[in-house]
């Protein structure tokens, strides 16, 4: 008799169970409204860029001479990284070390275009970094600026 009480339960919470196959952790493209706003703050800082098939802009300042660094490599960088209303959410001067796969995708592709003892900035859309989910202070969604300079290969 109980097992028929706990099956007629389990039937009855599975059939309540609602059709709605969405969560709300459900990712959103932000692709299209990143490339406007990252196209609206080079307009607006009278700034070009160039920008590679997965959507990441960057602006290289001074090439540099040095290595030129792999996907795979690790880096020391110097970096200053900000939202595009310019408030700063992370920053190191004096030099992180750190692997390049061991960062966002944005870092992997964009740090191999400069050369050591290069710098220059690079505009990370979401896809390229946190996605449209919070991460650690950082809305989804968000454009990431990053001022780099690479400082060496290790």
């Amino acid at each position: 008799m109980k097992y028929i009480a706990i099956l007629l339960l389990v039937t009855t919470m599975i059939s309540c169970g609602s059709d709605d196959k969405t969560t709300p952790f459900e990712a959103i493209d932000y692709t299209a409204i990143n490339e406007e706003e990252i196209n609206a703050y080079l307009t607006a800082n009278e700034l070009k860029s160039q920008t590679t098939a997965s959507g990441l802009h960057y602006i290289i300042e001074n090439q540099g001479d040095g290595a030129k660094p792999s996907a795979s490599s690790n880096v020391t960088v110097a970096y200053r990284g900000y939202f595009l209303n310019g408030t700063v959410f992370d920053q190191s001067t004096d030099g992180l070390s750190i692997g390049l796969d061991q960062v966002i995708a944005g870092w992997t592709e964009g740090i191999p275009l400069f050369n050591e003892g290069g710098n220059g900035v690079l505009l990370i859309p979401s896809h390229l970094a946190y996605g449209s989910f919070d991460f650690n202070g950082i809305p989804g969604g968000s454009v990431l600026i990053f001022d780099i300079e690479l400082i060496s290969v290790n």
